[in-house]
């Protein structure tokens, strides 16, 4: 993964296409909130795994995004996980699919 000027992109080894993953964030932690940013929740192992960084490093930025207002986190001890904050103003469940219909 690398940063460009149109965002985070993915360039698979033997692909012509590039995918744009998401919008490039110049603050020192931008990694970690570009992970959080599909709004999925994240545990700090996974994304030390994602970034090939130490646990504890990851922890660290959290810890400081967390007090920046950036990140949130859920649980506690090794259920604990984290994502950004919605978008105030920004109802998301209008994403979400409608059921199919059952014959």
């Amino acid at each position: 993964m690398s940063a460009t000027p149109r965002g985070f992109v993915l360039a698979p080894q033997r692909a012509r296409d590039i995918v744009v993953l998401a919008r490039p964030v110049e603050e020192e932690h931008a990694a970690v909130l570009a992970f959080l940013a599909d709004g999925e929740l994240w545990s700090s192992s996974a994304l030390a795994l994602a970034l090939g960084a130490s646990q504890r490093s990851v922890q660290r930025a959290l810890d400081a995004l967390t007090a920046a207002g950036k990140v949130q986190s859920f649980g506690r001890g090794r259920a604990q996980r984290w994502l950004t904050p919605p978008v105030p103003g920004f109802t998301t469940t209008l994403l979400l699919p409608t059921p199919l219909p059952v014959d």
